[in-house]
């Protein structure tokens, strides 16, 4: 069940001019929370901004007897909310509920896991990369960007022992170009018999890419959507999406609580995209 805290902000470190991470003291949430899911979170304590905004739990964090501490959250600035939080000090308090929607399912984990993250869409994956590695999952994450000043968190994965490959648009890090290229690349190599999955989250038209990719390589694929959301509760109906039901029948459905995690054949993307 989500609750909702009065949260107070331990850290907000700053990465770059418009990104951060920020660290909330909110164990009530961090005990229940599960790879994928979100919190909504009020970005100010006045009624402008005055909806929520969606954010995947990106870390749990822990005292030093292993007990529940609080989540993080990684905010890019974009709008006036995103840019509170960036500017948001330690000590303030910030009304948090959580954790809500459908996460991913490490239950039955993949031989491999392949994670596939556009900028801030590497948010969920450091808790699915935790639930999967400690299943005896081999993990690899393909971080793409439009330049490498949007790369952020790397060593984080690497010290959980996730193998990583990098691409931006410029060629200013790792392989020039889409992500999509190395990864069409890397799973051509991979024999059909073995097991593998693929995990994906970032911009619409990347997963669709992704979705595109796994599918013509007969790879299963669960995208993380990134939907703006009011309320995070199902009762707004802001979020829905475009998809099929399992007899292949179009509707829309609500990606805060049906989703933000689902598997990518249910997606109709190119209405989604449009």
């Amino acid at each position: 069940m989500p609750v909702d805290v009065d949260a107070a902000v331990i850290s907000n470190t700053r990465l770059s001019d418009d990104y951060s991470v920020l660290a909330l003291a909110a164990p009530a949430i961090a005990t229940h929370a599960l790879p994928g899911q979100f919190v909504m979170l009020k970005t100010s304590r006045g009624r402008d901004p005055l909806l929520r905004r969606p954010f995947s739990i990106f870390q749990i964090l822990r005292h030093d007897d292993g007990s529940p501490r609080g989540v993080t959250v990684f905010n890019k600035r974009i709008g006036k909310g995103t840019s509170l939080l960036y500017d948001v000090e330690a000590g303030a308090r910030l009304e948090c509920l959580g954790p809500l929607g459908r996460p991913f399912d490490p239950v039955d984990p993949p031989v491999l896991a392949w994670m596939v993250a556009g900028g801030v869409g590497l948010a969920p994956f450091v808790t699915l990369a935790e639930a999967l590695i400690a299943r005896g999952t081999a993990v690899t994450l393909f971080y793409g960007a439009r330049r490498a000043a949007d790369l952020h968190c790397a060593p984080i994965f690497e010290r959980l022992g996730v193998s990583i490959a990098v691409s931006t648009e410029d060629g200013s890090r790792g392989t020039p170009g889409l992500i999509t290229a190395p990864l069409s690349t890397a799973l051509s190599a991979i024999p059909a018999s073995q097991p593998l999955r693929l995990y994906v989250c970032g911009p619409t038209p990347m997963m669709r890419a992704v979705a595109g990719v796994a599918a013509s390589h007969g790879r299963p694929c669960d995208v993380s959507l990134e939907q703006v959301m009011g309320c995070g509760l199902g009762g707004c109906y802001s979020c829905v999406v475009p998809a099929r039901d399992a007899g292949g029948v179009p509707h829309h459905t609500r990606s805060c609580i049906d989703g933000p995690v689902f598997d990518a054949t249910r997606i109709v993307w190119e209405a989604l995209v449009h």
